[in-house]
């Protein structure tokens, strides 16, 4: 159990220490694309970002809601690197589930020295949208090899 707890924390610790996530997407037809997007999370489970609806990852999400992502530390010394690895879906965030994303995306913005963010800055009428991507699976590396360990933070 100590292990299982341990893989969980120190995925916690990657989710919390990193602003920018990984988003890979695809389209219709299965052409990769990835993406780095800044996120807020809720839980681990479900990471929210604002993207531009024309851009080509939320394009790709429209027509394919399957999305991989990996959060890391890239400026750690060759060799040392640990991240999140996830397999989640995907969606625009529309209707009353907007406020509750923006306001908790806003929250974290501000404590990076971003801008806050409101409901009108994602709504129909504005340049942004709200996405969320809900992970389906989570896994970390095994130290020292490239083997992906499903992990539950």
């Amino acid at each position: 159990m100590g292990d299982e707890q341990d893989r969980a924390a120190l995925a916690q610790a990657i989710i919390d220490a990193n602003l920018y996530m990984v988003l890979g997407t695809a389209d219709s037809s299965g052409t990769p694309w990835v993406s780095p997007v800044y996120y807020a999370h809720a839980g681990y489970r479900e990471f929210f970002w604002i993207s531009a609806p024309d851009a080509k990852h939320s394009r790709n999400v429209v027509a394919r809601r399957e999305v991989s992502i990996v959060v890391f530390d890239s400026s750690v010394p060759i060799d040392t690197g640990q991240g999140v690895y996830m397999s989640a879906v995907a969606e625009h965030v529309d209707g009353d589930e907007v406020t509750d994303g923006i306001e908790l995306f806003s929250r974290r913005s501000l404590g990076h020295g971003g801008r806050p963010f409101t409901e009108d800055d994602v709504r129909a009428s504005a340049r942004l949208r709200l996405y969320r991507a809900t992970a389906l699976e989570q896994y970390t590396l095994e130290p020292g090899t490239d083997r992906r360990i499903p992990v539950s933070p």
